[in-house]
């Protein structure tokens, strides 16, 4: 396999990641949550598109018109109920996070718990768009194409609205400043539920496009929230650009990695760049003071 289509391959591969990571990055970047639990979400969807697919034979695309608005709704309801209270009494932005990592950290347990009790601990995969389609003269599967693209998608329409309307003005003055965005009449609490439960909708569309050629099971939520962590640093919180970049870089590394070298240690590049990236720059790579 030349180098170029190995390379395409992870590209293909970050553009999934960036669109996990630009979920979280709302959560963290602009809430101020860390959600532990975040990749639980991603594990329920695909679930949901399984269960659609093969019981009632629905196109996961269309499924995503169900699952992520309930994933948007629960992820509101969560922050209502468990966060805001963490929220309110936090005197530091330190001690919020340490909390709400504390907090979903035990809901991401109730969440793979509930999911492993429902639907067993096995392995669950289904056959959607597995034929290969050739780009430029290279193979790929069709269902990893759709997922890129439709990474993008969401991608695109998320950086819109960050940078060309007025909501998603005062989601970046509440990623930069939470105290001066309430001193201009921002509604802090609100906005930040809004984020937070945007990030959950994103995760939901994410869980649906992996569960499309990747097999999962309810243990599959841990490794997309670290993934999603490692790119967030990587790029810098709250830089929704620098996601996007840094999910691609990751892509590639591990495609690298998985072809060149062996597929066991892609988990170990991608902390291997986390650790870099800490180390020279902890601000992440495009992220500011």
């Amino acid at each position: 396999m030349p180098a170029i289509e190995v390379i395409l391959g992870g590209v293909i591969l970050g553009g999934l990641y960036a669109l996990v990571a630009i979920g979280f990055n709302l959560q963290y970047g602009m809430a101020r949550i860390v959600n532990l639990a975040y990749g639980e979400f991603l594990m329920g969807a695909a679930f949901a598109a399984f269960w659609m697919f093969t019981l009632f034979r629905i196109n996961p695309i269309v499924g995503m018109l169900f699952s992520v608005p309930v994933s948007f709704g629960a992820n509101w309801l969560i922050y209502r109920a468990l966060m805001l209270p963490l929220v309110r009494r936090a005197r530091t932005r330190q001690q919020l996070e340490g909390e709400t990592i504390l907090a979903t950290f035990g809901l991401l347990f109730v969440l793979r718990g509930a999911a492993t009790l429902a639907f067993s601990a096995d392995n669950r995969y289904y056959d959607y768009l597995g034929a290969p389609l050739q780009i430029f003269g290279f193979t790929f599967a069709a269902n990893r194409v759709l997922a890129f693209a439709m990474a993008c998608v969401f991608g695109g329409a998320i950086w819109l609205v960050l940078n060309r309307t007025r909501f998603g003005a005062a989601l970046r003055a509440l990623a930069i400043d939470p105290i001066g965005a309430e001193l201009v009449g921002i509604d802090v609490r609100g906005l930040s539920g809004l984020a937070f439960a945007a990030g959950g909708g994103l995760v939901a569309a994410a869980g649906t496009l992996v569960s499309t050629f990747l097999s999962f099971n309810p243990a599959i939520g841990i490794d997309f929230t670290m993934k999603a962590l490692v790119v967030v640093i990587m790029g810098g919180i709250g830089n929704m650009g620098g996601s996007l970049i840094a999910g691609v870089l990751l892509g590639v590394a591990e495609a690298l990695c998985s072809y060149y070298i062996d597929s066991g240690l892609t988990l170990a590049v991608a902390y291997a760049l986390f650790l870099i990236v800490l180390v020279v720059r902890p601000r992440g790579l495009f992220g500011t003071p």
